[in-house]
């Protein structure tokens, strides 16, 4: 498996994995994904493939949020075709877009996703931090993963790219 910055090329196949992995969503992620990819949010150095035998399997993105006036990044979607689920594509996907957004000089990383899963690449309630979601219902599956270049005065509102507020 190898784990690439998208290309041109990939555009197609990022779609079809996101369709296929959001299957019961028909339409939304997919959508998001190619909203973004137009939004001044998009961060091309953070949009990631995992490639197997030369296909496109997985995918996930993170672009620009803030937290209050701060730069942030919003992770998702993060997406694998059925076929190659539970086989180590979206863990190394997110090992990958996090180690990347690291490098980046990035101070965290914002998701909405199970804390049972995330948890295990550092993810931890956003609340924990001071960081509150768009919507408060959101908060028990609100998570941040911080990063070196943190400090913990970074609290507030999130906000996701505006495509986030359309799906």
């Amino acid at each position: 498996m190898l784990i690439r910055r998208e290309t041109a090329a990939d555009v197609q196949a990022i779609h079809d994995v996101t369709e296929a992995a959001f299957a019961a969503r028909p339409g939304g992620e997919a959508r998001l994904v190619g909203e973004l990819r137009a939004d001044p949010g998009w961060i091309p150095a953070l949009s990631l493939v995992a490639e197997v035998d030369g296909a496109v399997v997985g995918h996930v993105v993170c672009t620009r949020g803030r937290v209050g006036d701060a730069p942030a990044l919003g992770l998702g979607p993060l997406s694998v075709l059925p076929s190659h689920q539970r086989s180590g594509v979206g863990k190394a996907l997110m090992h990958t877009v996090l180690g990347a957004a690291d490098a980046l000089g990035e101070p965290l990383v914002i998701l909405l996703g199970d804390p049972a899963y995330y948890s295990r690449f550092g993810f931890v309630l956003a609340s924990t931090c001071g960081i509150t979601p768009p919507d408060p219902d959101w908060t028990p599956y609100f998570q941040v993963r911080t990063l070196t270049t943190y400090t913990p005065g970074l609290t507030g509102p999130f906000t996701y790219a505006t495509p986030f507020t359309t799906l």
